[in-house]
Formats: structure tokens, C-alpha cells, sequence
């Protein structure tokens, strides 16, 4: 195509649909999708998150962290809690590496339903995402989220963005991640977006109420998969994860070096 996706994003719907409908039927070049090397379906676009969004995930902050209350009230409150996750060129898609960090005892991959907007704040399409986080550090001090939520590689987003038509009701998909170690697959869950503690348009407009984004944003809605206390992702694992009507987002796990400024 020739159009890129923050040329796409600042159309409107109507406009949009029509682009891609041209471009896609005047495009001599078809690559079938087992043979495309995906990259993130991203290109200037600032990717947020909201969470606390399911009651899973409400547990397990609160069981986390030392000052667990904090959680179990902004879970009821008006105002979610909404945090910016990553630029694009920190993030990866399908079969790149996600990172966890060196410094952090206690690592887990968020899977979650992210949201394509449009600069103009209504839901161009879907996609995977993956909020890598640090549960250790997060858990010693609320006020670390920002140490333990964006380091290198900490976001995976893919493998594609299905249009928003194409979900007709994309409060009722179930979400399933499984992590492989070895041979062995070492957790698994499943759960559903009909479990999201609030509504997408609530999460949009609470994105949006102050912030422009005129090429468009990705905005991931939070997690109702949290592994158990006792597990932690380990280098040279792979998380895997499905959304009903999207597809499978896959990622290996590797560790991040320490990084020190040059003298």
C-alpha cells in the first residue's frame, strides 16, 4: 500500500475505508501471510495502556504490592489508571524478542486487546499487545511503575490490525496466552474481554479528555491473565498469545544487559 498508517489514521472512517479498499484492489503485489516477515503495526504512533481494567488483574497489584489499597480503589474509581507504555521504536512484533529487565526478580507478559484510534478518536481496528512488566518493582513502590512498565522491548504489538467492521462485538473475545519453556508448556490461562471492568469508550475518552494524537494512538485496555506469585518469565521462553478474530501473537523472551552511560 501506499499509504502509510498514520496517513490512514488521519482520515476519517469513511475516507479510510475507501483509501484501503482502493489501494488493496489496485495493488499488483500479494505476498501470502506465512511467507511476510511481520513487523509491529505501528509506525509513529505512541502506544498507551490503561490498567486495573479486570478484577484479576486488581488482585494481583494488590497482592504485589506493599500499599495495596491503592489498586482495590482505582478499580472503582471514575478515573481509570492510564499510563504511557511506548514509542514505536520500542516496540516489537510477532517472533521479535520481548525483554525483561536484569534488575527485576519478578517478570510477566500482559496479554491484552489493543486499540487502533484514529486522530480523530473513534477505533480504526485491533490488535495484539503484550505490556511486559516488573512485578518487583512495581511491588516495592507504586510510584517505580514507570521502571517497571517501559524499558527496551517491553511492548509487542501484532500480528496485524483487524478493521474495526470486522468485530462486531469486541466485548465478547476471548483472550488465551500460554508460555513454553522447553518442551513444556509452564502456564496457561484464558479469559475474555466480556470481564473488562469498563467500557472502551470510557478508556478512550479518559485517553483522550487532554491528549491530541493527530496520526492516530494504540491504547491497550489492561489484563485479565496474571500468572500465580511463584512464576516468572525466564530468558529463551516464548509467550504466546490469541484473540478471537485477530490471530496469535508470539514472542521469545531474552534478558536485558545492564547499560551503563559512557564516561
Amino acid at each position: 500500500m501506499d499509504s502509510s498508517l498514520a496517513d490512514l489514521l488521519e482520515m476519517p472512517a469513511g475516507q479510510r475505508a475507501e483509501q484501503i479498499h482502493e489501494e488493496v484492489t489496485t495493488s499488483g503485489a500479494h505476498i501470502a501471510f506465512d511467507d511476510a516477515w511481520l513487523l509491529p503495526p505501528i509506525d509513529e504512533q505512541e502506544v498507551w495502556a490503561a490498567g486495573v481494567t479486570y478484577e484479576r488483574s486488581r488482585d494481583a497489584r494488590m497482592e504485589e504490592s506493599q500499599t495495596d489499597d491503592i489498586y482495590d480503589r482505582v478499580y472503582d474509581a471514575a478515573r481509570p489508571e492510564m499510563f504511557f507504555k511506548a514509542p514505536p521504536y520500542r516496540c516489537v512484533g510477532p517472533y521479535e524478542p520481548i525483554a525483561i529487565r536484569h534488575d527485576s526478580s519478578w517478570n510477566v507478559p500482559e496479554p491484552e486487546l489493543a486499540l487502533v484510534i484514529d486522530g480523530h478518536g473513534d477505533i480504526a481496528g485491533y490488535t495484539i499487545g503484550n505490556d511486559v512488566s516488573s512485578r518487583s518493582i512495581e511491588g516495592e513502590n507504586p510510584l517505580y511503575l514507570p521502571q517497571a512498565k517501559i524499558f527496551t522491548a517491553s511492548c509487542a504489538l501484532g500480528p496485524l490490525i483487524m478493521l474495526a467492521d470486522e468485530i462486531p462485538d469486541p466485548r465478547s473475545l476471548s483472550i488465551a496466552m500460554w508460555i513454553e519453556r522447553g518442551d513444556a508448556v509452564v502456564w496457561r490461562g484464558e479469559t475474555s474481554t466480556a470481564s473488562l471492568r469498563r467500557s472502551l469508550e470510557d478508556l478512550i475518552d479518559c485517553l483522550l479528555v487532554s491528549l491530541e494524537f493527530p496520526v492516530g494512538v494504540v491504547l491497550m485496555t489492561g489484563t485479565g491473565l496474571v500468572p500465580p506469585a511463584e512464576f516468572t518469565l525466564e530468558a529463551s521462553d516464548t509467550v504466546h498469545i490469541r484473540i478471537d478474530g485477530i490471530g496469535t501473537l508470539s514472542n521469545h523472551v531474552r534478558r536485558l544487559a545492564p547499560r551503563r552511560r559512557a564516561k
